[in-house]
């Protein structure tokens, strides 16, 4: 059929957008100690901007404690004032090489501040779903303004693209509410 192209199209760009959003939640800090909390951090290393596990390894010896081994012991300056620097709230010390990155509990005014980011990025998610599902029924129209699919086809269709979106949207909600569950959890 026409239009099956643009329905695989549409379903891996609703799975990237899924995908973007849980890479951001997990940048996101709960109270608990989690080596993703620093994946997405940058390094100034070696004259270019690295990502943190490429100059070290990022461990969770403790529930509020993380540690980054840094491979080369000249990084390690760099690697702490990155962590200084990622809004996170977190204050690094070091330790020959290691990096001791200790979690302190989080406020109630934190978490919900956490939580209003949370939300910004999930509707971020759905713009970009619904970007998605305006790309998809425009192809539908020029299917149908073409004649290479009839009105009842694209009638179908249509309520096909708009099903694929409300699951995918209930996706990003239900991903929202378990990570709103885990940072309001004290």
């Amino acid at each position: 059929m026409e239009f099956d192209a643009t329905r695989t199209d549409m379903k891996r760009r609703m799975d990237g957008a899924l995908e973007v959003l849980h890479r951001e939640f997990a940048g996101l800090r709960t109270g608990r100690a989690s080596a993703n909390l620093l994946e997405h951090l940058m390094v100034d290393a070696y004259g270019q901007k690295m990502p943190i596990t490429q100059v070290g390894t990022v461990g969770v010896p403790e529930p509020r404690l993380l540690t980054v081994q840094v491979w080369d012991r000249a990084l390690i300056s760099h690697v702490e004032k990155a962590i200084r620097e990622s809004n996170l709230g977190l204050n690094p010390q070091s330790d020959g090489q290691l990096v001791r990155v200790p979690i302190p509990p989080l406020t109630e005014d934190r978490r919900k501040e956490i939580t209003k980011i949370a939300s910004r990025y999930n509707e971020e998610a759905k713009v970009a779903i619904r970007n998605v599902r305006r790309h998809g029924l425009d192809e539908l129209k020029r299917l149908e303004k073409e004649g290479k699919i009839s009105q009842d086809d694209g009638k179908k269709l249509t309520k096909e693209v708009q099903d694929m979106t409300d699951q995918y949207v209930n996706k990003l909600d239900d991903a929202f509410a378990h990570k709103e569950k885990d940072i309001l959890q004290v």
